[in-house]
């Protein structure tokens, strides 16, 4: 960097613009210059060298000499730089001044907002089956612990497209967690969907069969559900489906799942107990 030019940029640091950094070092260069001969000594534009002098002259880093043609000098070096710190300091004590007070009164209300909470912030209302699905593959991927769920038709993922799920059974069960889901007989019926849940057995999820399940519903950690609940009203298929994070709602949720768990057969149990009821009585 040049020598004019890094001491410009030294002289920016301690408060002046880049003009009146310029001016300043073309001042102490001879005892006086006129406004024109500064302007040409400084590089910078006529137009604008004498709202710089005035600057610097209101600040004590320049002298005006009156006369027919009004001539400027600098303050000694050492004196300009000096009256620059002390300006500073004066700022610095100012700001300290000013931001002690703004944080005292910013305080209350920012207290205020800690303990302000929307009555609804942990519900999450999706009607849109892709931003449902989206939110399903999401509690199973951040799942830590435990997994349940009542698998119902119409499936939102396809159960072999499922691949979050996959990965969260034999995640959560390599890490002794549990992974327990509940579909519905029908299921039995279909020898493709049969094929996809074994596999989802093999990795580590526990299974079973109830006759019917009253919604889809998956609990995770027992801290966040997700459920549908369709339109008793609307057109058919018409769909909502909520996203809640609420510890005490999960556990309430999680004793209706325990105890449709508790009375329904394993898969295996509900193929011979089907194989059986179609096996005619000798």
């Amino acid at each position: 960097m040049h020598t004019d030019d890094r001491r410009a940029a030294d002289l920016e640091e301690l408060g002046l613009t880049n003009y009146e950094a310029r001016v300043y070092l073309a001042l102490i260069r001879r005892d006086v210059f006129t406004a024109a001969e500064v302007a040409r000594e400084a590089q910078v534009p006529r137009q604008r060298v004498y709202d710089v002098l005035e600057g610097l002259t209101r600040r004590q880093l320049a002298m005006l000499h009156p006369g027919k043609v009004a001539g400027y000098s600098a303050v000694a070096p050492e004196t300009a730089v000096h009256r620059l710190m002390e300006q500073q300091r004066r700022s610095l004590d100012r700001l300290e001044r000013l931001s002690g007070e703004l944080a005292e009164e910013l305080l209350p209300t920012w207290d205020s907002g800690r303990t302000h909470t929307d009555p609804l912030d942990y519900v999450e209302v999706l009607r849109d089956s892709a931003d449902t699905s989206e939110r399903f593959v999401r509690i199973q991927a951040e799942a830590e612990r435990e997994l349940l769920s009542f698998s119902r038709p119409p499936y939102v993922t396809d159960i072999a497209d499922n691949v979050a799920g996959m990965e969260a059974s034999a995640r959560l069960h390599a890490a002794g967690g549990t992974v327990r889901s509940l579909y519905t007989v029908d299921m039995l019926e279909d020898p493709e969907f049969l094929a996809s849940v074994r596999r989802f057995v093999e990795v580590g999820e526990e299974v079973r069969v109830a006759e019917t399940l009253p919604l889809k519903l998956i609990i995770a950690d027992e801290a966040t559900v997700l459920f549908d609940m369709p339109d008793p009203v609307a057109r058919a298929g018409a769909n909502t489906a909520l996203a809640i994070r609420h510890p005490s709602l999960a556990a309430a949720l999680r004793l209706a799942f325990q105890a449709v768990w508790d009375e329904s057969p394993t898969m295996d149990e509900a193929i011979k107990l089907r194989e059986a009821a179609r096996t005619p009585a000798e």
